[in-house]
């Protein structure tokens, strides 16, 4: 706040500074240069105005970086918070959700919390303090003519910036809707890139980013031209208010300039405050200096206005993120699970479940046919299980059940004896190593995407664990070994490669039970053998 006063108020100076320099030439010198030249007296005069140009440009900057280490440090917790919301949310909401407008809402909510702050710091304060500085500057020195129309000059300023980018709000909406579509599809499109490939639809894909980029111009046009017309509105309300106010200056000026009898004529006819008598050249200089200084904040106000509203809509998409709450939770002070070699049993007792999908008319969720209808089943300690069936007949589902990435619709699942809703989540998921069907590898190296299994293994641990694993051989045997970068999603790499490193993470978790769910589908039959 020091350093905000500070940088307004020798702001403000910078004119009066000038006005000097222009009355020292007009042979109106100050007091303090009384004893000097008008040369030598504007030179000093232009020289203090340099330095205070200086001085209050060096104050907004030292503001701009004390600042930037607290606003940055509320954007990263927010940011971090919501990364971690998104983490504890229900795997059907991740199933659901677009990647690309996901991270554009996030990004768009942590640049709009950076706005709202730095609007707040650099321009609604320091503008509101300036115009008070003004406003009282141009009624002492020049009467309530003057500081009336500067005053209703911003009034009217600020109404139809306000008017008008409240009509403008609705394009820019548009333009972040379509940019939104288009970047999620690109990313899907990327994503896809070898189904791309596979059946030549590199035109198709094309065709549609273009009709998703054609709807973004067409909202983009819009938006550009509304801001043609703001920029029109505001410069010829200004340039109105400071005509009229430099007329009522310049008539003061003239008034103290002119023979007496004159000068009480225009005084008396004008209205204008009896101190213009001791008015200079300078003070027209002023008034044009300071509201020329008020012009640059005034200018930015529309864009301030429009991106705090807009700042506030990506806020609230952000916030609106933090308000889902996911349905599988754990109980509060939910207990441990407790499972030795003894007590890890499965079973599965009545088990009825069905997903939940949207109905595209109304978005309420609807329940589809059942997956699981009445499934019981138990898996003793140390005995190995394999469940056979048909595609889509739910053998995922249940794997999904048993780690409680959903809850059972009806019935319940036990692991060692206890209802795996009644216990702490985390400690469950702890409890049990998953090998997943799909296999997806971090954009990382192989020895990120082994040890990711247990982050305290050793290397020794994450090496033993490839070489049970049969990946070893295969990792060894590349260039850069255990440093290969997998490419994103592991797509650098076979689907064998990548499922044999799902085992060997699945081996690190050292986990009391461990699923696979059709974890050898990419293994040749010998490797198979070597790795069960």
């Amino acid at each position: 706040m020091l350093l905000l006063l500070s940088s307004k108020f020798v702001n403000v100076l910078v004119p009066f500074v000038f006005k000097h320099a222009v009355d020292c030439l007009s042979g109106e010198t100050p007091l303090l240069l009384s004893d000097t030249s008008p040369t030598v007296a504007a030179t000093t005069m232009l020289i203090s105005y340099g330095l205070f140009r200086a001085t209050a440009s060096g104050l907004n900057e030292l503001r701009s970086a004390v600042f930037a280490k607290a606003a940055l440090s509320s954007i990263r917790d927010v940011g971090v918070r919501v990364f971690r919301h998104m983490h504890d949310l229900d795997l059907s909401y991740h199933l659901g959700r677009r990647t690309g407008a996901l991270g554009k809402a996030i990004d768009r909510g942590a640049r709009g919390i950076q706005f709202i702050l730095t609007a707040m710091v650099f321009n609604l304060f320091p503008t509101t303090f300036e115009v008070a500085v003004v406003t009282g500057i141009l009624y002492y020195k020049y009467g309530v003519a003057a500081s009336t129309i500067a005053l209703s000059c911003i009034a009217a300023y600020t109404a139809f910036t306000f008017a008008i980018t409240r009509w403008r709000t609705q394009f820019r909406i548009q333009m972040n809707k379509a940019d939104g579509r288009a970047a999620s599809q690109a990313t899907d499109s990327l994503i896809n890139y070898e189904t791309v490939k596979y059946f030549n639809n590199e035109e198709r894909e094309a065709e549609i980013y273009d009709k998703l980029q054609a709807q973004y111009e067409e909202a983009s046009i819009k938006t550009t031209t509304s801001l043609a017309v703001l920029n029109f509105g505001q410069a010829a309300i200004f340039s109105v208010g400071l005509a009229a106010t430099m007329i009522t200056v310049a008539n003061q000026v003239a008034a103290g300039l002119i023979d007496p009898a004159t000068a009480a004529h225009v005084l008396e006819t004008s209205g204008i405050n009896s101190l213009a008598k001791s008015l200079t050249v300078g003070d027209l200089v002023l008034v044009n200096g300071l509201l020329f200084q008020l012009s640059i904040p005034l200018n930015f106000l529309g864009t301030v206005y429009r991106e705090v509203r807009q700042s506030l809509i990506d806020m609230s998409t952000m916030f609106t993120l933090l308000e889902l709450s996911p349905t599988v939770r754990s109980l509060p002070n939910a207990p441990n699970i407790h499972i030795d070699q003894s007590n890890s049993s499965v079973e599965f007792r009545d088990v009825r479940f069905t997903y939940y999908s949207k109905d595209p008319k109304d978005s309420l969720l609807k329940p589809g046919k059942f997956i699981c209808d009445g499934l019981s089943f138990k898996v003793e300690p140390g005995q190995r299980v394999a469940i056979v069936g048909g595609s889509g007949a739910g053998k995922s589902t249940i794997v999904r059940l048993a780690y409680r990435f959903f809850d059972v619709t009806s019935g319940s699942v036990l692991i060692g004896g206890q209802d795996i809703r009644s216990v702490n989540l985390d400690s469950l998921r702890r409890s049990i190593a998953v090998i997943p069907q799909d296999t997806v590898l971090f954009h990382n190296t192989i020895f990120y995407n082994l040890q990711y299994g247990n982050l305290k293994a050793t290397p020794e641990e994450v090496y033993e664990a490839a070489r049970l694993s049969n990946v070893a051989n295969a990792i060894e045997r590349m260039p850069h070994g255990y440093d290969t970068q997998v490419g994103e999603r592991g797509l650098k790499l076979s689907g064998g490669e990548k499922q044999r490193i799902a085992i060997a993470r699945a081996l690190l978790k050292k986990a009391p039970i461990l699923i696979y769910d059709e974890a050898t589908s990419s293994l040749d039959s010998i490797t198979e053998h070597v790795c069960f």
